[in-house]
């Protein structure tokens, strides 16, 4: 039976994958083929989705920084968006009720209230994934979905403790003192090394944050993202992150099949969610307008928008304990399930062509800003700034060091990560914070004096955004991109990036040239 679902999941994550959209659409398709054929989850499948879920949190949590939850736009924007999208669907639900529409016959104010706030949360699982394989995590729409993700997973938690009438234990207060644990952490992790023990150092804080908070009453999920959060400013924070990628994505699977376990819908059904998900323009629009409103930019809050623009695994828990406590008939809950199940379908879809859509139409959105503009969104040029290196990571990094101390401030780096701004410009070595798959990026950009950009991505679809961006914007110098395998390489070089550099080879090169030194010296 373990074998079916691996080989299914892979048949259809396959597929998809050579038809050019995510893979999680094929994980989803295939647990509701393997549910239609007669298939049973059982509980080590559901094991592993809930493994992939506390991981996924957990990793989330060494992205997060505290004080980018306090800000005007995440929680005004998630509270807002939450009260105005509950208050309105509950007024639609509600005359949907006086008509003979099968299922919404039955309901009340209070049930079509508490479908309205399921529906009104979005997919940490969708949108975070989305994020990964668009390389867009640290992006400025990328953090601000993030944190909107985070207050939404808070107020779950509060309504879940109202909900069930079960106040957490007087022992929760003592997890206060979990700031003072922090200097304790960092040591294990420290001492944790770069090998086996590194993602089993992980596993031991994410699931350990689960099991303390589950202890004393409180959501178990939120314990994985605190323990993140408390680590999240360590040095080693990212590379603990991609310790634990392979085992969060493979068990991330498990959750995904498991959502085409939750029921089989009818033709009602399917055509009731169908018409929900209709909604869910409504849902990026709503939140497009009260994130321009706080003064964000036009392409922020279109990306943040769009990447939220579904329903969420919460709301299914949200769903659950109603239908458990008789609030909801157990419809209402096929009905969510495959409405979730669509809209990961949506988002996947309309996000691939995201960037594109906002190039071509650019001027139309920006209508919508605010004549203001928040400090953090105002990029100054370096006026001597004759090379860019976009992307600062290990490889990045690398390369702006080095040509820092070559040629000086005729060397740019940017980033779209405050913190690897921030680490770089206490080193005395100033670098610009900027998205550069962002349109209007560019479009504050005099390119007349760059002579080259050196792309250090993780993604050859950025890169490939980033070069089309160039181009478009008429730049005439050079682009050098940096790949990991041979086939990458052949793609970049289709994309018109003037020289591709294998990360493998030119490291042993670069080896070989230093230790070359060594021997050549005069003793």
């Amino acid at each position: 039976m373990d074998f079916i679902w691996i080989l299914i999941a892979y048949i259809f994550g396959f597929v998809i994958k050579q038809l050019g959209f995510p893979p999680l659409i094929g994980y989803l398709l295939a647990g509701f083929g393997l549910h239609a054929y007669g298939f049973q989850a059982d509980d080590l499948l559901y094991a592993l989705g809930k493994y992939g879920v506390i991981l996924l949190l957990f990793t989330i949590g060494l992205k997060v920084q505290i004080k980018d939850l306090t800000r005007i736009e995440v929680w005004g924007g998630t509270l807002f968006h939450m009260a105005i999208w509950t208050s309105l669907l509950t007024g639609l639900f509600t005359l949907l009720s006086a008509t003979a529409l099968p299922y919404f016959t039955d309901l009340t104010l209070q049930s079509s209230a508490i479908i309205a706030f399921a529906l009104s949360f979005s997919s940490t699982v969708c949108v975070v994934k989305l994020l990964e394989e668009s390389g867009e995590m640290k992006t400025r729409h990328g953090k601000l979905a993030i944190g909107i993700l985070v207050i939404q997973d808070l107020a779950a938690v509060l309504f879940l403790v109202f909900a069930k009438g079960e106040l957490p234990s007087i022992w929760a207060l003592g997890l206060l003192l979990l700031v003072f644990s922090k200097p304790f952490l960092k040591i294990l992790l420290d001492r944790s090394g770069h090998g086996e023990m590194l993602p089993l150092t992980g596993f031991l804080f994410a699931f350990g944050g689960y099991e303390l908070f589950e202890l004393v009453g409180m959501k178990g999920d939120l314990g994985a993202l605190v323990f993140g959060a408390l680590l999240a400013d360590h040095r080693k924070a990212g590379e603990l992150a991609k310790s634990l990628l392979s085992f969060k994505d493979l068990f991330l699977i498990g959750f995904f099949l498991t959502i085409g376990f939750t029921a089989l819908p009818t033709l009602d059904m399917f055509f009731i969610a169908l018409g929900v998900c209709l909604l869910l323009i409504f849902k990026a629009v709503l939140y497009f307008g009260l994130l321009t409103g706080l003064k964000l930019r036009g392409r922020t809050s279109y990306l943040s928008g769009l990447s939220l623009m579904n329903f969420s695994e919460f709301g299914l828990i949200v769903m659950v304990l109603s239908v458990n406590s008789g609030w909801l008939d157990n419809n209402w809950l096929v009905i969510v399930a495959l409405a979730v199940s669509i809209s990961f379908v949506f988002t996947s879809i309309s996000y691939k062509g995201a960037h594109v859509f906002y190039a071509k139409n650019k001027h139309l959105i920006r209508r919508f800003e605010s004549e203001q503009r928040l400090n953090r969104d105002i990029f100054c040029q370096p006026p001597n700034a004759e090379v860019f290196v976009i992307g600062l990571g290990r490889v990045g990094q690398g390369a702006y060091r080095s040509l820092y101390k070559e040629i000086g401030e005729r060397v740019c780096g940017i980033d779209a990560d405050n913190r690897t701004i921030k680490n770089l410009s206490e080193d005395g070595m100033p670098a610009v914070l900027g998205d550069a798959e962002d349109a209007d990026f560019w479009d504050n950009i005099n390119l007349n004096k760059v002579k080259l950009v050196m792309l250090a991505l993780p993604s050859i679809d950025d890169m490939q955004n980033i070069t089309e961006q160039l181009r478009f914007n008429n730049y005439k110098g050079s682009i050098a991109g940096i790949a990991r395998y041979a086939d990458e390489q052949l793609l970049l070089q289709s994309y018109g990036i003037d020289h591709v550099f294998n990360f493998f080879s030119e490291a042993g090169t670069g080896f070989a040239e230093e230790s070359l030194k060594i021997i050549n010296e005069p003793q």
